[in-house]
C-alpha cells in the first residue's frame, strides 16, 4: 500500500483547538466491522457497548513538560527545544528550532531567577533531530513547557486537560489522547458493570507523530518508544484470551503495546509477555491482532500511522467511510476532538 491511500479531506475548522468542556461529553462514532454499520453517540454511553466480562486496557503514561524555550549562548538567539526520548548515552534525542541555527556544539540556556538548563548539540542525526546533553536536567519541570501539537494554535488555560485522569507514569511527549475523554465517574460506572480495568505503560514520543515523508509505506522507519507491561497487566491480558473474553483497549499507543508484546512471546500459553523495553512495531493493513479485540481511538491526521494502524484494525474501507461520515456530521478532530470505537 501507499502512504496516500489513507488520504482524506478535512477542513481545517474541524481540527479541535481546545478540549470539550466535559471530558466524556466529546461525541463517539461506533463502528461495526461486522455489519459496517455506523451509530453517533456520545463518549459517556461507552458503557453500553461494553460486555461484563470484557477487559478494558488503557495507557497510564503521564506527559512531562518537554518543551524548552532558551536563547543560544552567546549570540541570545531564540530556540526551542523538545526533548523526545533518552539515548542510552544519557543524553537527549531531540527537535530543535530553527534548524538551521542548532548545529553540533551551539549551546543554548534555558534560565529563570531560581533555575537554569544549559545544553549543547553533540550530533546532527540525517533525519533531523539532534541529540543534545543537558547540565541542570533536575529543573525541566520548573523550566518546561506542556508541548502541545503544531496544529493546536490556542493557549490551553488548564494544561491538566492535556493528561489523562489515570496518568501515572512520567515519560510521553504527547498525550495518549483517546484517554482524555475518560473521567473519574465513568471509570467508576465501567467497573461497576463487571469490566476489569487494566494499566498498561508506553511513553509516547516521536515514533508516534513523526510523519511519513516516503510514498512507499514499507521504507518508513517508526521510532522506538519506550513501554511498561507488568506481570499484573499482562496477567489480565492472558486470561482474558484464555478465557475468550473481549480485550478493549483505548488508544493506539496501548495497541501498539500489546502487539509488540504479542509478537516477542514465545510461551503458546500466552498472548503477551510481560516486561519492558523499546517497542518500534509498526502496524499497517494486513496485521493479525493478537491481543485486541475493540479499539477506541481519537481521529488521526491523513497519511499518519496512526491513521494506517486504525485502518489495520478497522479495514481500510470502512474506516475512511467512517471518516468521510464524521466530516459530514462535523465531528471534531485530532487530540482533542472527538473519539471513535471500533467493534
Amino acid at each position: 500500500m501507499r502512504t496516500s491511500d489513507f488520504d482524506y479531506e478535512l477542513p481545517q475548522e474541524l481540527i479541535a483547538q481546545r478540549p470539550a468542556p466535559v471530558r466524556d461529553h466529546s461525541r463517539l462514532l461506533v463502528v461495526s466491522r461486522s455489519d459496517g454499520a455506523v451509530r453517533h453517540r456520545r463518549f459517556y454511553d461507552l458503557p453500553e457497548f461494553l460486555e461484563p466480562t470484557d477487559l478494558l486496557v488503557l495507557n497510564d503514561s503521564r506527559v512531562f513538560p518537554a518543551r524548552l524555550l532558551g536563547r543560544r549562548v552567546p549570540s541570545g538567539g531564540a530556540v526551542e527545544v523538545l526533548l523526545l526520548s533518552r539515548e542510552p548515552s544519557g543524553a537527549w534525542r531531540t527537535l530543535v528550532r530553527p534548524g538551521r541555527r542548532m548545529r553540533e556544539g551551539v549551546r543554548f540556556e534555558v534560565t529563570s531567577e531560581d533555575a537554569s538548563i544549559r545544553g549543547e548539540v553533540i550530533a546532527v542525526e540525517a533525519d533531523g533531530s539532534r541529540i543534545v546533553e543537558l547540565e541542570g536536567e533536575e529543573h525541566v519541570d520548573a523550566l518546561g513547557v506542556t508541548p502541545l501539537p503544531p496544529y493546536v494554535h490556542e493557549p490551553l488555560d488548564d494544561p491538566g486537560r492535556y493528561q489523562t485522569v489515570y496518568a501515572r507514569h512520567r515519560g510521553s511527549v504527547a498525550a495518549p489522547t483517546a484517554g482524555l475523554h475518560f473521567t473519574p465517574e465513568l471509570l467508576d460506572r465501567i467497573r461497576a458493570t463487571g469490566v476489569e480495568i487494566a494499566f498498561v505503560t508506553l511513553h509516547v514520543g516521536w515514533g508516534s507523530f513523526r510523519p511519513v515523508q516516503s510514498e512507499d509505506i514499507g521504507s518508513h522507519e517508526l521510532h522506538s518508544e519506550y513501554y511498561a507491561l507488568s506481570e499484573e497487566a499482562a496477567g489480565a491480558v492472558n486470561a482474558a484470551r484464555r478465557d475468550g473474553r473481549r480485550i478493549v483497549v483505548a488508544g493506539t499507543t496501548a495497541v501498539r503495546l500489546l502487539e509488540h508484546a504479542a509478537a516477542h512471546c514465545d510461551d503458546a500459553s500466552r498472548a503477551v509477555e510481560p516486561g519492558s523495553g523499546w517497542a518500534d512495531l509498526f502496524i499497517t493493513p494486513g496485521h493479525r491482532f493478537r491481543a485486541v479485540d475493540a479499539l477506541v481511538t481519537n481521529f488521526h491526521l491523513p497519511r499518519s500511522t496512526l491513521l494506517m494502524l486504525t485502518c489495520a484494525f478497522g479495514g481500510r474501507d470502512l474506516i475512511l467511510r467512517a471518516y468521510r461520515e464524521a466530516v459530514e456530521a462535523r465531528y471534531r478532530f485530532y487530540s482533542f476532538g472527538d473519539a471513535m470505537l471500533i467493534l
